[in-house]
């Protein structure tokens, strides 16, 4: 991902460079006449303003967007399905730090238990920025997943052979 958001950063670069050049340099001549000088202008006018002012914002507005919006936009998203899905029992973190465990849920609000003594908080939905046992959970998926992977050939029924061991040869005793 990275390789071509790189690569089409410098194509629009590169882009952006060579048609402001050319702008630049399209009435650098000077030497013209009037006439020349007029006709060219209103011939160039309106696709010298579009690839000159409009275009590179449109390219801009473009790379904002799939640079800083998009990605905001599905943290926030990943976010929001974290909240809606809490579980009596998970372990969650809030914004301001504190740690505990779900108790009850709401409809926007979760009441969680806290330290040692057990105390209880109740919070909002939209405090919480952590799950951890579904954090845990993943990475328990995932290990589960590789060693399934792992396991591919066994569940096939396919057994690896070990090579079998030659028996060593006997110095002769002289």
């Amino acid at each position: 991902m990275k390789k071509k958001l790189t690569g089409l950063l410098t194509a629009v670069s590169a882009l952006l460079y060579s048609s402001s050049f050319f702008a630049m340099t399209a009435f650098a001549d000077g030497e013209g006449s009037a006439e020349t000088t007029a006709n060219a202008t209103a011939a160039a006018g309106t696709g010298s303003v579009f690839w000159t002012l409009i275009f590179p914002l449109i390219i801009m507005f473009a790379m904002l967007y799939l640079i800083a919006i998009r990605p905001q936009k599905k943290r926030e998203q990943e976010l929001k399905n974290m909240q809606e899905s809490l579980q009596v029992g998970d372990e969650i973190v809030t914004g301001g730090g504190i740690v505990g465990i779900v108790v009850a849920t709401g409809d926007d609000t979760v009441v969680i238990e806290t330290g040692g003594a057990r105390h209880k908080l109740r919070i909002k939905t939209w405090a919480i920025t952590e799950n951890v046992t579904a954090q845990e959970r993943v990475k328990e998926a995932k290990a589960a997943a590789s060693k399934k992977t792992d396991s591919g050939l066994a569940s096939a029924g396919i057994v690896e052979d070990e090579p079998e061991k030659k028996p060593k040869k006997k110095k002769k005793e002289e």
